[in-house]
């Protein structure tokens, strides 16, 4: 399937390969874009198009949309997330804390305090994933006339999810209650004992461990235990490990029940016909028309063309960063400094993530030397020759993007 804009740049219903073949051939199109392979127009033409429904698997780690008309999907993706930039973040606000402490006192900015965070503020990073909800749907709107929008969203209750049972009052209590501090609740809850060694070191002098750092894991008491001091100091010099896990983390659900309304009401404030449905109901459906549990299948059933045939392939997105920041070469115990041995930005005329071809398939750069030799791999993460081709086996397909785009076929045939 070929993706078609007319001359002045708006899209059109796609057509076959061979159709496309043909217009190019006879310089009545232009190639604008190699994944998905789309074409633009050199003539006017009549612009006929046909309802085009757009489902959208709204989630905190993938998002899976699906377009299709009541006979045929046209387009269907999984989109992968970024979900670091928490540790960035946090990354940073050590540096700014670890520069401040070396200045001389600052009256602070007028315009970062709380006061200014007002209403509809949210985190960066939740704000990130919210914009690259946004801009997917916007890259679909550049290929396809898309005449409505459905996205699927989901509230979660965080305190059901922890105990089944809860009822009335005991939402206003929660775990925590008649205790002071984290601390002596975690303490309480590990019955003042270290969790390690159970007592055996008769160490008196307890702590409270994060066993996911603080930086990205927090301080709820699902990701603290309680040490003796004795075990504390062992676990920090690596001469023990800890055979417990954090708890169950809620950071996923937390996430979409933020970005419910937020994801909804720009969706609303840029498009027109956009409606919202639940998740109850695309798994009723899914189940119904024994369809597998796959995010760009659920976008499909919430598009609502279930007569629509399903397409034999679907493309797998990553959105990856692929400016190189100060914040990206953070590394204390070498003083955050660049790498000495580091391979150029170009070498040979290629730069990571760009998109190459080898021996007729198309993969990606995850890695360069200066030598000319290249790691090579697919989306999955398998190396090519071992993480070892020369620059001249490889073709340069596309220059690199934020994001990373494979055409992958579907685990299961397509409906009749």
């Amino acid at each position: 399937m070929v993706y078609v804009l007319n001359i002045q740049g708006n899209p059109l219903m796609p057509c076959k390969e061979a159709k496309a073949r043909r217009l190019l051939k006879n310089s009545l199109a232009k190639i604008i874009k190699r994944t998905p392979f789309t074409i633009q127009l050199l003539f006017e033409c009549e612009n006929k198009t046909q309802d085009i429904t757009l489902g959208i698997d709204a989630g905190s780690k993938t998002i899976g949309v699906s377009a299709s008309t009541e006979k045929q999907e046209l387009y269907s993706a999984e989109v992968v997330l970024r979900n670091d930039i928490v540790d960035l973040i946090s990354t940073k606000r050590q540096n700014r804390r670890t520069r401040r402490n070396r200045l001389r006192y600052r009256k602070p900015r007028f315009n970062n305090r709380i006061k200014f965070k007002k209403d509809r503020w949210l985190a960066p990073s939740i704000l990130q994933k919210i914009e690259t909800h946004l801009n997917v749907v916007k890259k679909i709107h550049k290929i396809l006339p898309i005449s409505k929008i459905i996205v699927e969203t989901a509230s979660f209750d965080i305190q059901k999810i922890k105990n089944p049972n809860i009822t009335g009052v005991e939402y206003q209590q929660g775990e925590q209650l008649e205790f002071w501090n984290v601390r002596e609740y975690v303490l309480h809850r590990d019955g003042h004992t270290c969790q390690h060694c159970k007592g055996k070191s008769k160490d008196k002098i307890l702590n409270v461990h994060h066993i996911e750092s603080r930086k990205t894991g927090g301080d709820s008491p699902s990701n603290l235990i309680t040490l003796c001091e004795t075990c504390h100091k062992k676990y920090h010099n690596g001469e023990i490990k800890l055979k417990v896990k954090r708890g169950q983390s809620f950071r996923d659900s937390a996430f979409m029940g933020i970005m419910r309304w937020a994801f909804y009401e720009k969706l609303k404030e840029t498009y027109q016909n956009v409606k919202m449905t639940f998740g109850y109901i695309t798994k009723n459906t899914r189940i119904s028309n024994n369809l597998p549990k796959e995010h760009c299948i659920d976008a499909y059933c919430i598009a609502g063309n279930l007569k629509a045939k399903l397409m034999n392939s679907y493309f797998y997105q990553i959105k990856k960063r692929c400016q190189n920041r100060q914040i990206h070469k953070a590394n204390f115990l070498k003083g955050g400094r660049k790498k000495l041995n580091q391979a150029p930005y170009i070498v040979k005329g290629f730069r990571l993530f760009d998109k190459v071809s080898y021996q007729g398939n198309p993969y990606y750069i995850f890695g360069r030397r200066s030598s000319g030799t290249f790691d090579v791999r697919d989306l999955s993460g398998n190396k090519v020759n071992k993480g070892s081709i020369n620059c001249k086996y490889l073709k340069l397909l596309e220059t690199r993007k934020y994001y990373l785009t494979e055409k992958r076929e579907r685990a299961i045939p397509p409906n009749d």
